[in-house]
């Protein structure tokens, strides 16, 4: 590899086999995502999306960096602003639209909604509501895969405010004090639901607790997914490699509010105003138009690309049925364990 082969390398500049640039398939990826939660919004809105929904919108670029630096055969858990990382897994937006319609179509037969996202074919284990609450069961994936001498990893994305959670401490000092293959994704967008983390955290360099445990673990600015991935690659090859849990503060942010319940009353909008600015796709955009990766008739093209694709899933999601009433126990447990 040339000197000047390696820089682009590492701009995520090199070229795909047949001559694509491959940043292409991170804007189209981010854009999927974008489109898809304004789409969401909309629904919301007219009333076919109910109970609670919670946006990622601004903080594209962690799903879609992270998630190249997976395999098929690692492990995913997530917390419940799930939607781009469902997408970026590979969830089909169809899948993902027809549950949170609530049809039996959806990824999780229509049973969980927008917070309780499943695909266990692509090893994609939740959406997990209780904030924390998806780190033990990473910590236990990644136990089981290693002791089934399994070559995965087990990936668990969390938001800062988990950081508060008894949850994180326990798995972080297992996680490490085991060796388990365990990619910890820390999504700090500056807010555990409305609290500010100066108010939640005494010590707001979240890698630095971390590290504490005796891990490896390192800042990224996640409003840029060359950067997220990058990090992703390195810290995913070196747990695949035996060199225990890794844990990436992704610093990022979203651009709404904690809910579509949520006023967001609890923000400056300047703040808000400054951080859009930052836009990961925007600035994607940018970094490609600079060196002639983009044009605007390609901007239009995957622009046009991905309207299309969202508008037939939601179209292919409407024609679901609901679960038939005599199916409603069905999954149910009781408490010996047994189905209903």
């Amino acid at each position: 590899m040339t000197r000047r082969t390696a820089a682009n390398a590492r701009r995520g500049r090199t070229r795909a086999a047949d001559g694509t640039d491959p940043r292409l398939d991170l804007l189209r990826g981010m854009l999927r995502i974008r489109r898809f939660e304004e789409r969401c919004v909309e629904l919301y809105s007219s009333g076919e999306i109910r109970g609670f929904v919670h946006l990622c919108i601004g903080e594209e670029a962690v799903s879609v960096g992270v998630n190249r630096a997976l395999t098929p055969d690692d492990d995913v858990v997530t917390t419940y602003r799930e939607h781009g990382h469902a997408l970026a897994r590979g969830i089909p937006a169809e899948a993902v639209f027809a549950e949170m319609l609530g049809r039996v179509t959806g990824c999780s037969r229509g049973r969980g909604g927008s917070m309780h996202l499943f695909d266990v074919g692509r090893r994609f284990y939740g959406g997990h509501g209780i904030v924390a609450g998806g780190l033990p069961v990473a910590a236990g994936l990644a136990l089981a895969g290693r002791m089934r001498g399994e070559p995965r990893l087990t990936c668990c994305f969390f938001g800062d405010g988990a950081l508060a959670e008894g949850e994180f401490h326990e798995t972080a000092n297992l996680a490490a004090l085991w060796d388990l293959p365990l990619l910890l994704i820390c999504e700090n967008n500056l807010y555990a639901m409305g609290t500010p983390i100066a108010r939640e955290h005494a010590q707001i360099d979240l890698a630095a607790r971390a590290a504490s445990y005796g891990m490896v673990a390192w800042a990224v600015d996640g409003m840029d997914v060359l950067a997220v991935e990058r990090a992703a690659r390195r810290a995913a090859q070196a747990v695949r490699e035996g060199g225990g849990p890794y844990f990436l503060e992704l610093r990022t942010y979203r651009f709404r509010a904690h809910s579509m319940y949520d006023p967001d009353l609890y923000r400056d909008k300047a703040e808000i105003e400054r951080w859009k600015e930052r836009d990961p796709i925007t600035f994607l955009c940018d970094r490609m138009r600079a060196d002639g990766g983009l044009d605007e008739d390609g901007l239009r093209g995957v622009e046009k690309e991905v309207a299309e694709e969202l508008d037939r899933a939601v179209e292919e999601a409407r024609k679901g049925g609901l679960e038939p009433v005599e199916e409603l126990l069905r999954f149910v447990r009781t408490p010996a364990g047994e189905p209903s």
